[in-house]
């Protein structure tokens, strides 16, 4: 299957559903960037302070760490909504928060994140292209963990390594195929990434459907 043919079925699977798209993203913005900088404000001491400032307190900066962290799990999840949405099911909002309500999949998701950049981390210290070589070799793991709860973070992380030997450069050719329309969502003061992410997120679906999943 092409990149056209993964992006073709990425806008079909949206059909219908960009109002809903835009919200879920709209609901993540508001929970991933406002909320934190209000929080920074009001711990910095006020509007004038938080202004005058060069860096936050320590109470502010360790609750914007803290937040930082539970939201991790919320991140995954709409990766995982439009996961669903590819594989037929209707775009909603409330998915994103019922993965707080599985036990303790909310810790191994925060987990799996951490090792995640720290494996990204430690390869990017080499050079930097071994370090995007590893990021798109790790990329499935949250997919992973969503079909196989039964996985651990760091099995997940390994699985992925395994099953995307061959397409990791395909993968970057996705990702650089949306580089036009990034550039032009910029020129819209960051109002298009609303549109872009839902289908970026759902052509990452189909790759993940088509190239990875398949390898059971």
């Amino acid at each position: 299957m092409t990149l056209s043919q993964l992006r073709r079925q990425a806008r079909q699977a949206l059909k219908g559903q960009w109002g809903m798209a835009v919200l879920i993203m709209l609901v993540y913005f508001v929970l991933n960037t406002v909320i934190p900088t209000v929080l920074e404000m009001v711990l910095s001491g006020g509007w004038s302070a938080w202004m005058a400032q060069e860096d936050p307190p320590f109470a502010a900066q360790l609750v914007s760490l803290l937040y930082t962290a539970a939201l991790l799990p919320l991140g995954i999840a709409v990766y995982w909504v439009f996961l669903d949405a590819y594989r037929g099911q209707p775009l909603s909002v409330a998915p994103l928060f019922t993965v707080y309500r599985q036990g303790k999949l909310p810790l191994k998701l925060i987990g799996a994140s951490i090792l995640y950049g720290i494996f990204v981390f430690l390869w990017t210290l080499l050079l930097i292209i071994p370090g995007i070589i590893k990021s798109l070799a790790y990329s499935q793991t949250f997919f992973l963990l969503k079909d196989h709860p039964e996985y651990g973070a760091l099995q997940a992380i390994r699985e992925s390594n395994k099953r995307m030997k061959g397409y990791k450069w395909k993968l970057f050719l996705l990702y650089l195929s949306f580089l036009g329309w990034g550039i032009l969502s910029l020129l819209t003061l960051g109002i298009g990434l609303l549109w872009l992410i839902p289908y970026v997120y759902t052509s990452l679906a189909a790759f993940y459907d088509k190239f990875i999943r398949v390898q059971e």
